[in-house]
């Protein structure tokens, strides 16, 4: 799971950052609001989390401005306030959660837990994929039954954003920007997609000739 940190003070951006690689999760860190948000419509991200108070654009602006262009990622806010009014500014504002600081960095992993389990989860954690095929996003497993399948890490990334694209087809570039964020040969993305097409039960994956991949449910 990717996710896009905002945080000015440096200290803190650093341990949290550290704290979450350490859990697995993949994170990109700015500590300038219009930063963050050129990110935002260049990249992919799972979640967001946003301190308020930070230069050039505040958490707030930028989360409204994202909203406002349908943009959906769920989203943390990081403050100090402790003002109802300002609170409910950001639920206003289109957040899922808020965490006032200072705080421990295991609530910050509950709560980003439960903010990515309301948000994409479904059918008791697990995102059901075909018959009996499951995919748990919060772990990062796949089964089928009662069995693991076990995935390397970009072939976990490549599922990944055929789920949160599930029903629409991803194209080349999708995957490109998404998964290696960099110019890949279509070839050797094809040979990654096979490779997992190979581990799933059933057409799971489904080509799409000329357009790309899709995953239908």
């Amino acid at each position: 799971m990717k996710i896009l940190l905002l945080e000015d003070e440096f200290s803190l951006r650093i341990s949290i950052k550290e704290f979450l690689e350490d859990m697995e999760y993949e994170v990109d860190d700015y500590a300038d609001g219009m930063d963050a948000h050129d990110a935002i419509y260049s990249k992919s991200y799972d979640l967001l989390l946003l301190d308020v108070n930070v230069p050039s654009m505040d958490g707030f602006e930028l989360l409204q401005s994202i909203r406002k262009d349908g943009i959906k990622i769920p989203a943390i806010f990081l403050t100090s306030m402790t003002d109802v009014q300002n609170l409910n500014e950001g639920y206003k504002k289109g957040c899922c959660d808020y965490i006032r600081k200072p705080f421990d960095l295991l609530e910050l992993e509950l709560r980003i837990k439960q903010a990515v389990k309301s948000f994409y989860l479904q059918n008791d954690e697990l995102i059901a994929l075909g018959e009996d095929v499951f995919y748990d996003m919060l772990k990062g497993k796949l089964s089928h039954g009662s069995e693991e399948i076990i995935l390397r890490k970009i072939e976990k990334d490549i599922l990944e954003v055929l789920i949160k694209n599930k029903n629409s087809v991803v194209s080349m570039q999708m995957f490109q920007d998404e998964v290696w964020g960099d110019y890949v040969e279509p070839s050797a993305i094809r040979v990654q997609i096979n490779n997992l097409k190979q581990k799933l039960p059933d057409a799971i994956i489904q080509n799409r000739r000329g357009l790309g991949y899709i995953i239908e449910r």
